[in-house]
């Protein structure tokens, strides 16, 4: 194998691996180490695709952050429903893409980036997660409150997104299904915590 192909293959190689394991374990519990010793090579090796851990990180979520777009807009084209059967669709995409909670890892790597990188971070989660979602709620039969913007309305949703990942208590008690207990929670999104 050609010396440009080797390079191509390992930086392919790294670039699955970080994702795998920034999606899983967050940015901070994520070292270059970890990276390097599951694909097998060295850190310097690593270092030279990278420059450091934050370029990598960066490019993942580049990498990450346009599938997640696609996908959203492949939800918003491609999907016949209505209302809260749309935005079930874009729920269970935005959990099969994120093993993790999307909100709280975005702020906790945000907490541990320098400036520069936590605004080309910021940059990427509102083109490829805010913008896209949003467009779901400046359809005709979606009604938002008047004082709630669609990128409001979007951001306000990934975050409410964070009980399907994880939560203290099961929402709707223990015995029912993950999909009743998440469409639940969907339901107290777009209609509140009050009795219908």
């Amino acid at each position: 194998m050609r010396r440009s192909e080797q390079l191509a293959k390992t930086r392919t190689a790294i670039m699955k691996t970080a994702t795998k394991l920034f999606l899983n374990k967050g940015f901070g519990e994520t070292s270059t180490r970890d990276i390097a010793k599951e694909i097998g090579i060295t850190q310097p090796a690593l270092y030279h695709h990278f420059n450091d851990k934050e370029v990598l990180f960066l490019d993942v979520m580049t990498a990450h952050g346009s599938k997640v777009r696609q996908e959203v807009n492949r939800v918003m084209r491609e999907t016949d429903q209505k209302g809260e059967d749309r935005l079930w669709e874009l729920a269970k995409t935005l959990l099969r893409l994120h093993p993790k909670d999307i909100y709280e890892q975005w702020q906790s790597a945000g907490e541990l980036l320098t400036q520069s990188s936590r605004r080309k971070l910021n940059v990427i989660f509102m083109i490829d997660y805010i913008e896209p979602v949003s467009e779901f709620f400046k359809q005709p039969d979606v009604k938002v409150r008047p004082d709630v913007l669609p990128k409001e309305a979007a951001e306000l949703f990934i975050a409410s997104l964070s009980p399907m990942f994880n939560s203290f208590q099961k929402i709707g008690g223990r015995s029912i299904t993950e999909e009743q207990r998440n469409r639940i929670i969907l339901d107290v999104f777009m209609s509140g915590l009050g009795q219908r």
